[in-house]
């Protein structure tokens, strides 16, 4: 059952959603910080299923920042934001520039509620799913939240922007 947000997970993307009044679940675990990858350390640590757990990423696109958002167990194909967002360029931002940019510590950059709106792409494989599972707004806490609810708050769009590792691009 969806919940809304409570004292001890009160980060800027609840109190958002909870302004919206959008549903939504909290998913704390603790935190390790030697994980080498934030979002697979997620879904192991709340026993869900990669494919349901995206990471948020920030990108460069034609000098403008933008907000990927992509399973933990794939890549961003930064190509295809390029093309989703009608730019002819993309890559990976600078993680400093991407916190402060945000108002979130990378590793619990979460894609509502950041200090500045900008544009957002969702991969469409998140279609697929009731719902999907974005962090939260610090490291070791995680949302679960309808993909087109996602969108509705952040103002983003669907796109094919993910690819697997082994893929080259």
């Amino acid at each position: 059952m969806a919940t809304r947000a409570d004292a001890s997970a009160g980060t800027p993307a609840t109190a958002t959603l909870a302004r919206a009044g959008i549903a939504f679940s909290t998913h704390a675990y603790d935190h390790d910080p030697r994980a080498a990858a934030y979002g697979l350390e997620a879904a192991e640590r709340l026993g869900l299923d990669p494919a349901l757990v995206f990471k948020t990423l920030l990108a460069n696109v034609d000098g403008e920042l933008a907000v990927a958002i992509v399973p933990v167990a794939l890549q961003l194909d930064v190509k295809a934001l390029a093309h989703a967002l009608g730019a002819k360029r993309a890559e990976m931002a600078d993680p400093a520039l991407a916190a402060r940019k945000t108002g979130y510590v990378v590793g619990g950059i979460s894609p509502i509620g950041q200090k500045t709106a900008l544009p957002t792409v969702l991969d469409e494989s998140a279609i697929l799913h009731e719902t999907i599972y974005v962090s939260g707004g610090r490291r070791g806490l995680d949302l679960g939240i309808a993909p087109d609810d996602l969108l509705a708050v952040t103002g983003g769009r669907f796109a094919a922007i993910a690819r697997s590792r082994a893929s080259s691009g």
